[in-house]
């Protein structure tokens, strides 16, 4: 049966006659002065729904009063759109999909939605994925709009997703409508005036009548006087006005903190852990500030959070610091932009059946999806304020970085996750523009990244409500030539997980400074390094000896290059002789014995400098003021925090942090004395190590060990490499008979997670998330160091999932590799991956309890002290 041949009425035949039918699939939107007129249509359309027999279903969810008398039994749903946006719309398609094809739907007013989510965006959003999925099923639906409430932002969504829009007027105590949209349907009388006597409807045709009705009413788009604010603006208005009375000390304390917590909730974050510090450590002019910097509605994210909250608690705590602070100007693009940008371009049900059922080719419906982000299109509105954002910032670089409801809280990093694009911001204003729109839709589109996606799903966070709020900001740092970058970057821990040296308090925290970008401190580098700075011992080196301090210190340095608009890897060398302008002494060493080896053989410029920050840590405040300053923020957080910074020096002495990002450390504040089982016989050791080992001191029992062969790893291609991390992925995600995790043991040449194959072994985030243990051989590169260098997100990863992370050197004796005693039971590779006998002498499969019967495998690790073994064990 057609759409058009199915029966339905308004419960008004004379109404019927005039909108030439209800048809099955219409949305009927009343947009109305009051409740009590829109209950006029209501009522007879339920009558006649049940007396055809139809299903008849009240979505309740509004704070006004009860829509149906007692004597109408409709079936009832009572709904919270407090609980959020995605939960709410999911629970309204639960039950449209429950009550199917046919059924007849009276909401509540829309114009509560808009209340509860401070935003009519959002509300545009929610009826333009609830109405085509109603007429979708063949149902007719009634809503109501209170006149003049909204903005044309959900009016126009809502105007032009609904199937027929009807102006209801009340005048003298008679009842007027006025059909705006009435799909597919057209007469002379139409869209005329018609008036309501005894149920019948009669098009007005006296000018007299229709001018006397429509003059009494406010037109908004004619009149300037009238100021069609959504609640968004008006709650801000109040703001201003609560911030007026508070300096007036005429506001009552307790009504001005209620005011504050309903700001936090509708501008900050929803979780009740981040608002109880936001409660203390926000005031009301600081939360109106924010929203003065904002493009949309909604929340700013967690990354925006955390930057905001570090400013604001150490300002708060000394205010010493307004003085050692780079003062921050960045912009927040809500998340509810993200929303309509996902919907309007046709992505928000791909999204949502990802969410709730991922199935086996989760991965390749997301990349769909990524394709469709990373081409659509924004409002021509919010164009212009990206605009007027370059306009304010000039030629000066910024970046974007992702900012979700679910980053940087407590329990969830989601570090590396998402991405962040630095616009180097030169060029003309349409090619700044241009790259401003890529590098959003870019964060937008790795929402659907393999890596977010399997971060989300391995802690059950897939059917969250995520959406992604933008933080802008100004990149920290100075011209220098044809670069810019600051001086100092780098990563801090409040608490030291890397613990290498018996000296070193994990108490007190740990530093990892680079010099220039800091994304060379947050991603792997191939064989290039950072300096890890114990915070308690601040001059203290893994290395024994400056030939090693020589080679193990930075020797790359990430810069914006404004000659093309790019981000670059440039050598240290080639970045200190383009300016003559850099302190050079503060970050770097003079290397005096190449400096007089060159003498001696008569060398000239010679570059003798290499980054040591010697003179940093041990002749500035620097490291006393970040002790200071991680502890003051961990101390509001009341858990160890997560920190990115920038340094950058206005003279010998005095220079400013840049705090631009703070989190939760993901890490249980344990460092325990395990001690290692003695007379351990030699046969039975599978492996020794005396460190680098990162990660908590342990002992467990090994369920599954995969070996990497060295010998055959070597030789591959880099293709083939990417093809066994691919094999490694498929083997720790293998589904078990039981629940029980297994522990297993990863032992391989080279860095885990690099990004170049011939470093190690190029395994991503979903490829490792159920191993327990890490092990590098260093075989492939001779002096190669897996310390932190390890790069701060899969570092962080590694934290998070409680792996732990060591290394063996197989051609120092104090360390064991017994491959022999390793590959002692037979290979399951085959038995557990089809068709990968020809990786059969590459990987090594095994289960543990079939390596010698009657004994088990179990590793014995004391980070404190760096000793590790794996042994067999009755």
């Amino acid at each position: 049966m057609q759409k058009d041949e199915l029966k339905f009425s308004s419960g008004l035949p004379s109404l019927d006659h005039t909108l030439q039918g209800i048809l099955a699939g219409v949305n009927v939107v009343w947009q109305a002065d009051s409740i009590e007129d829109y209950k006029s249509f209501v009522i007879p359309f339920c009558k006649a729904c049940l007396a055809d027999g139809k299903d008849l279903v009240y979505l309740r969810f509004a704070q006004h009063s009860h829509l149906l008398p007692s004597n109408i039994k409709a079936t009832c749903y009572e709904l919270d759109p407090r609980q959020g946006f995605e939960q709410f719309i999911s629970e309204i398609f639960r039950i449209i999909e429950k009550h199917g094809v046919g059924a007849c739907y009276i909401f509540d007013c829309l114009s509560d939605l808009a209340v509860d989510w401070y935003s009519d965006r959002m509300l545009g959003n929610f009826f333009m994925l609830t109405c085509p999925y109603l007429y979708s099923l063949d149902t007719v639906a009634y809503f109501l709009l209170l006149r003049n409430h909204q903005t044309p932002v959900a009016t126009e969504a809502i105007h032009k997703t609904a199937q027929v829009v009807l102006d209801v007027f009340k005048s003298e105590k008679k009842l007027y409508i006025l059909p705006i949209k009435v799909l597919n349907r057209y007469s002379p009388t139409l869209y005329m005036l018609h008036s309501m006597e005894e149920g019948i409807f009669r098009p007005v045709n006296k000018s007299t009548i229709v001018s006397h009705i429509l003059t009494k009413l406010p037109q908004p788009w004619l009149d300037a006087n009238i100021d069609r604010q959504d609640v968004w603006t008006n709650t801000l208005i109040q703001a201003r006005k609560m911030q007026k009375r508070i300096q007036q000390r005429k506001e009552i304390p307790a009504e001005a903190y209620a005011f504050k917590k309903q700001l936090i909730k509708m501008i900050i974050t929803r979780d009740e852990t981040v608002s109880e510090l936001c409660e203390k450590y926000f005031e009301v002019s600081d939360l109106i500030s924010i929203s003065k910097r904002m493009i949309g509605t909604g929340l700013i994210g967690g990354k925006s959070v955390g930057m905001l909250l570090a400013q604001s608690i150490l300002m708060k705590t000394d205010r010493k610091w307004e003085k050692k602070l780079e003062s921050h100007d960045s912009f927040f693009i809500g998340s509810d932009l993200f929303y309509t940008y996902v919907i309007e371009n046709d992505c928000w049900w791909q999204r949502r059946q990802i969410q709730r059922d991922p199935g086996d080719h989760m991965y390749e419906k997301a990349e769909e999806i990524q394709k469709k982000l990373l081409t659509g299109k924004f409002p021509s509105n919010i164009i212009d304020q990206f605009r007027e954002i370059l306009n304010y910032f000039g030629q000066s670089p910024i970046i974007v970085r992702s900012s979700s409801l679910l980053e940087d809280a407590y329990g969830n990093a989601f570090s590396g996750k998402y991405e962040s694009i630095f616009c180097a911001n030169h060029g003309t204003p349409e090619q700044r523009l241009n790259a401003f729109i890529d590098a959003v839709r870019t964060v937008y589109a790795s929402t659907m990244s393999k890596d977010a996606l399997s971060y989300r799903l391995h802690r059950g966070l897939l059917n969250k409500d995520e959406q992604m709020a933008l933080l802008v900001q100004r990149v920290s740092g100075e011209y220098y030539g044809d670069y810019y970058f600051p001086q100092i970057a780098g990563v801090g821990y409040s608490f030291n997980p890397f613990v290498w040296n018996s000296k070193i308090d994990p108490e007190e925290g740990v530093l990892r400074l680079v010099f220039g970008l800091g994304t060379r401190a947050v991603e792997q580098h191939g064989n290039d390094y950072t300096r890890i700075v114990a915070v308690n011992a601040p001059l203290l080196r893994p290395e024994a000896t400056f030939e090693e301090v020589r080679k193990h210190t930075q020797k790359i340095v990430d810069v914006l290059d404004m000659r093309d608009n790019s981000h670059k890897s440039v050598e240290f060398e080639q970045v200190a002789k383009s300016t003559s302008d850099l302190p050079m002494d503060i970050f770097a060493s003079n290397d005096t014995e190449t400096e007089e080896r060159a003498k001696s053989m008569n060398l000239k410029d010679v570059f003798t400098w290499i980054l040591t920050f010697d003179n940093l840590l041990s002749n500035t405040k620097f490291i006393s003021d970040m002790r200071k300053l991680m502890k003051t923020l961990e101390k509001a957080y009341n858990h160890p925090v997560d920190i990115e910074f920038t340094g950058n020096f206005i003279d010998d002495k005095d220079y400013r942090i840049n705090i631009v990002q703070c989190r939760p450390f993901q890490f249980t504040r344990e460092v325990r004395d395990i001690q290692s089982p003695k007379n351990v016989k030699q046969e039975n050791i599978i492996l020794k190590t005396c460190g680098p080992i990162i990660g908590h001191s342990v002992s467990k029992r090994i369920d599954r060990i995969i070996y990497i062969l060295p010998s055959k790893y070597g030789e591959m291609s880099m293709q083939a490499r990417y093809s066994v991390a691919s094999m490694i992925g498929d083997i720790t995600n293998l589904e078990r008979e039981n629940s029980e995790k297994p522990n297993i043991l990863l032992i391989g040449p080279g860095r885990w997670g690099t990004k170049m194959p011939a470093l190690g072994i190029p395994v991503s985030f979903a490829q490792i998330k159920n191993a327990s243990v890490l092990c590098e051989i260093v075989a492939m590169h001779e002096g190669l160091t897996p310390d932190i260098s390890l790069g701060t997100h899969f570092f962080n990863d590694l934290v998070e999932m409680e792996v732990l992370y060591m290394a063996i050197y197989p051609k120092n004796k104090d360390y064991i590799l017994n491959e022999k005693l390793l590959m002692v039971a037979p290979n399951k590779l085959e038995s557990l991956i089809p068709d990968s006998k020809k990786w059969a002498d590459s990987i090594y499969v095994a289960d543990t309890s079939d390596m010698k019967k009657g004994y088990s495998v179990f590793m014995h690790v004391n980070a404190l002290v760096q000793e590790g073994m794996v042994l067999l064990s009755k």
